[in-house]
Formats: C-alpha cells, sequence, structure tokens
C-alpha cells in the first residue's frame, strides 16, 4: 500500500530515508518552505530521476540542499561574498551561486552544463540530516510540473506515485516564498530571483564586509 511508504520524520524515519537513499532511491523530504524530492548525489541518472518523476524536461538547474557549511566549500567556491552571506543567513532562506570545484565531478543536469552550483543550507532539520549522512542533495520540489507543490505526505503519494520510493512526513508543508538566489561567482554579487531573504538585507551584509555588488536597495 502507498501508505507503507510514509514514515513519521522522526530519528527512525530519518534514518530510514537515509537507506533508502543509499540505496538509490528517490525520497520526498520536508523543507523550510514546501517538500522535495531527492536523490543521492552520486547516483548515476539520479538527477534525470527527479525530472521524470516531475515530468519535465532537464531544461533547468537544480539546487544541492546541504548539511552546513562545510559541505559548502567542498562542492563549490566560497568566494567571500558567499562566505559572508553563508555566516549570515545560514541556515536559511538563502541559496548561492558559486563556482564549481575543478575536482569535483558533477552532473550536467544538475548544473545545467554550466559552471556554477546552486547551494543551500535550509533552515529544517530533517535535509539538514539526511545530507549529513549521505552528502549534498540535489533537490527540486515535490509536485509535477504545472500543478501546486504538495503540501502533505498523501498529496505527495497522490501526484507523483511509485516515483517516490519513500516520503518523510513532517506534517502539513509550512509554505512561504522561495529561496532569494544570490549568484556570488562574478565580482559583483548580484540577485537571481528575490525571496525569503529582502534583497536590502542581503546589501546590507555585504556592504558591512566591504565586498562589491550590483544589489539595489
Amino acid at each position: 500500500m502507498s501508505e507503507g511508504r510514509i514514515v513519521a520524520d522522526d530519528p527512525s524515519g530519518r534514518e530510514a530515508a537515509v537507506q533508502a537513499l543509499r540505496g538509490g532511491g528517490l525520497v520526498a523530504l520536508p523543507t523550510d518552505t514546501v517538500y522535495g524530492i531527492a536523490v543521492r548525489l552520486d547516483l548515476p541518472g539520479g538527477i534525470a530521476r527527479l525530472f521524470a518523476a516531475k515530468r519535465r524536461p532537464p531544461d533547468k538547474a537544480v539546487m544541492l540542499l546541504l548539511a552546513d557549511v562545510d559541505q559548502a566549500a567542498e562542492i563549490g567556491w566560497m568566494t567571500p561574498a558567499a562566505t559572508a552571506l553563508g555566516k549570515a543567513f545560514w541556515p536559511g532562506g538563502l541559496t548561492l551561486v558559486v563556482p564549481q570545484r575543478e575536482n569535483v565531478a558533477l552532473p550536467a543536469e544538475l548544473t545545467g552544463g554550466g559552471p556554477t552550483i546552486g547551494l543551500r543550507v535550509p533552515d529544517h532539520a530533517a535535509p539538514r540530516a539526511l545530507a549529513a549522512g549521505v552528502g549534498p542533495l540535489p533537490t527540486t520540489s515535490a509536485n509535477v510540473s504545472g500543478v501546486p507543490e504538495a503540501r502533505t505526505a498523501t498529496e505527495i503519494l497522490d501526484q507523483l506515485g511509485d516515483a517516490v520510493d519513500l516520503v518523510l512526513d513532517g506534517g502539513e508543508a509550512h509554505g512561504g516564498p522561495a529561496s532569494t538566489v544570490v549568484d556570488c561567482s562574478t565580482d559583483a554579487a548580484r540577485i537571481l530571483r528575490v525571496g525569503a531573504v529582502a534583497p536590502a538585507r542581503v546589501a546590507a551584509v555585504l556592504d558591512a564586509a566591504g565586498i562589491g555588488h550590483d544589489i539595489g536597495r
């Protein structure tokens, strides 16, 4: 039965989710905004599975959810802007786009074929625990493309069906704005998407650190 694939967001449920990810499964998990679906970063064809579950062509990059800032430094170059903003707003609703590390092989589908990667440490213990267990998690919203995000574990299975191997049930999704996305890969940081963290707050942190940016107030 589909309900058997739903486990509570508690220590045993998180361990079951970690094991499912290690075994190559696709897991739905709560975050500080909406539910996401995630796979292990080094799973062959894993990113394609995310897009197939959403019934969407792989035309957009996928961000990585992280356990902590140390994982960010293992995946990308934390520029001065990224370092300052991560210290100020992580865990939280800020995604930082940074250059990839040359010695870290990432699937082209993850990055859209570009030289940068989007990283976020969410303000929710579940994704951080899973990322601590299996490494950075390629994650996208838990919904069929063009359909509103699923807000409960049951809605996730209703939408995505057998594409999801396990749902970590953290109750109804908090909702709220998506993360603000800041491109820190160039000399002057700039906002790519306005979201949970106001541009003025981003600019204030960079100004205090003496870091140049192209962010209006």
